[in-house]
């Protein structure tokens, strides 16, 4: 029966109209994803070492690496799980076309879950645990204490994974995990509670006593035994087919009617942002992204500036915008029989993107607390987003072909499917081109330059706006059948 599922999702990832895409994009990212493994494993084989150095020079204190490394594990940890939220794919199998055939709900479930546990997310740790713990045996440690530490610490992470999909299943498990999170890292960060004084004595436990792995080994049991047991319940082979009756609202969005024929558009796309989970959690992404530039700070890396700046200003600009026309995929075709102007449809989506650019270029003002520096680079960057990154990823739009599903909250940031060899050579004029403006003329003149020049390039991409939209409009054009045509596929 698993055979059977994989040969069906093989057949559809083949026969799709973006298979060349899909292809092309899954090779880059094995190709990362085999070097992020690389590092792992070279990492957990040489921490061992490089914190005992650190010990005998005295920039961390502790008795032995294992000790140091069991007081940073909580970190591990959360770290694992908010990346797992945002970026680890839930399993999805389309159950429609067997509705007819003989499958039990329990097969389809465990196919589903058993999807997650085989996932790179689980398998990234073991690349880290696993060349730590051979080190370990080398250096002399107990052997039945390290076999246990490194299954309990394998057995967090499958727990990770399944309280993971209760999180993005489960907003009553979501919202207090947040929190719990949220405000344990702000007590750490003020020194007002240290969590990791009360977490290292249980990793400790782990390999103080050899039966410990027990307790972790039946806590990742219980989850998945429990995963099976509420998914197997919510699952109704016709639920997908009864049409759901909500009441009807109005929004008064009357203020928008000054821009004109794009005013509809507008008034869509607002009210899709307000009503739909993926759209809402972009637009919320988007403005996390402000925080972006604190990652540079805290590392000192100054020149990363410009960077940073574009991420801080442009985060729902690239994240929405990365994603035009798809979010209209679902009506798409109605759209195109109507002979609506792309220029109209085009507008309104340039305009949404320049109104928060700006907002969230407001919001990134305080960063002039770090230096006069950073308020340049903000201001710079949010100049070169809104005249020329606006028309840019709107250009890479219409080689995105790939639905979406309004209901999902997951991949807030975008699909694989939304990317290919058009849309990465595209990521050089949006990031790479203003990080070479920007350090030409400010190592040939100087920084107050560099930032002039940037802001420069996206003034002139203000200037020339009207010959670029003719330009992607003709894209649009192009690619019209051929987006039409994904978009009828929902596999």
């Amino acid at each position: 029966m698993i055979k059977y599922f994989m040969s069906l999702e093989w057949k559809s990832f083949i026969r799709s109209a973006a298979f060349k895409q899909n292809l092309a994009f899954k090779i880059f990212i094995g190709f990362f994803a085999g070097l992020y493994g690389i590092g792992f494993l070279l990492f957990g084989g040489g921490v061992y070492y490089i914190i005992e150095e650190f010990i005998q020079e005295g920039k961390i204190t502790g008795a032995n690496p294992l000790e140091v490394v069991n007081r940073f594990l909580i970190y591990w940890f959360v770290f694992d799980l908010v990346f797992r939220y945002f970026l680890q794919k839930m399993p999805v199998t389309n159950i429609k076309p067997l509705l007819h055939l003989p499958f039990s709900k329990g097969k389809i479930v465990n196919y589903a879950i058993g999807k997650t546990v085989i996932s790179y997310f689980n398998v990234l740790p073991a690349l880290f645990f696993v060349p730590f713990t051979v080190v370990l045996f080398i250096e002399g440690y107990d052997s039945l204490g390290i076999i246990s530490w490194h299954l309990a610490a394998l057995a967090i992470t499958l727990s990770i994974n399944f309280l993971n999909i209760f999180m993005n299943n489960m907003d009553k498990v979501f919202y207090p995990v947040a929190i719990i999170v949220a405000v344990l890292a702000t007590l750490h960060y003020h020194n007002i509670f240290d969590v990791t004084i009360y977490t290292q004595p249980v990793f400790s436990f782990f390999y103080e006593n050899w039966w410990s792995f027990l307790i972790p080994v039946l806590l990742c049991y219980g989850l998945g035994k429990y995963a099976y047991t509420y998914f197997k319940n919510e699952l109704y082979l016709d639920a997908g087919l009864k049409s759901v009756t909500k009441e009807a609202s109005t929004e008064d969005l009357s203020f928008l009617d000054r821009f004109g024929k794009i005013s509809t558009y507008l008034k869509n796309d607002i009210k899709l942002i307000k009503r739909n989970k993926r759209a809402r959690m972009t637009f919320i992404m988007g403005f996390i992204f402000i925080f972006y530039g604190l990652y540079f700070v805290m590392l000192d890396q100054e020149y990363m500036m410009i960077f940073a700046a574009l991420f801080s200003t442009g985060g729902f600009l690239f994240s929405f915008g990365g994603l035009v026309p798809s979010w209209d995929s679902s009506y798409y075709k109605l759209m195109m029989s109507q002979n609506i102007p792309y220029r109209e449809f085009l507008l309104s989506k340039w305009w949404l993107m320049v109104v928060v650019t700006a907002v969230s270029t407001v919001l990134s003002l305080w960063y002039v607390y770090f230096g006069w520096d950073w308020l340049f680079a903000i201001l710079a960057g949010a100049v070169y987003n809104i005249g020329f990154n606006s028309s840019v990823v709107l250009w890479g739009g219409a080689f995105v072909k790939t639905p979406i599903d309004l209901t999902s909250t997951k991949k807030a940031f975008g699909d694989s499917k939304a990317f290919n060899v058009k849309t990465l050579l595209l990521i050089i004029p949006k990031m790479v081109l203003p990080v070479i403006i920007y350090y030409a003329f400010a190592f040939m003149i100087n920084d107050a330059a560099g930032y002039i020049a940037l802001a420069s390039t996206g003034l002139l991409g203000l200037l020339f706006r009207n010959k670029i939209f003719t330009l992607i409009e003709q894209i649009y054009k192009n690619e019209k059948y051929d987006t039409i045509a994904a978009y009828a596929q929902k596999n």
